[in-house]
């Protein structure tokens, strides 16, 4: 993401020099999502709430995740990576839209 066309001015903006920092929170959620082993704890959704996303930026990451899932794993697991990437995607779409068209409405 950090070096993505369209991802890039995004997060970089907002993560600025602490990737390695948003890294390791995320490779805790995915352990956490996808191996059971609890060791992600937070709302993963509201520090990106109000990010400048839409559909297309979703994509570009479902697109991105694939491609890194693709190229490091095979089988059952990777195949459950997928799924559980594409609901996440979809499921931050949505509710980035809803509070978008809501603004009063508090972040959950």
């Amino acid at each position: 993401m950090g070096e993505d066309d369209l991802l890039a001015d995004i997060f970089n903006n907002i993560i600025q020099d602490r990737w390695s920092e948003h890294l390791e929170k995320m490779y805790r959620f995915w352990q956490t999502v996808l191996l059971e082993e609890h060791t992600y704890f937070g709302s993963p959704f509201v520090p990106h709430a109000k990010l400048p996303v839409e559909k297309q930026h979703f994509e570009r990451w479902l697109k991105l995740f694939y491609d890194t899932i693709d190229e490091y794993f095979i089988g059952e697991l990777a195949e459950k990576a997928k799924w559980q990437g594409e609901r996440m995607a979809q499921m931050f779409n949505m509710k980035i839209d809803h509070y978008r068209n809501h603004p009063n409405q508090k972040v959950l």
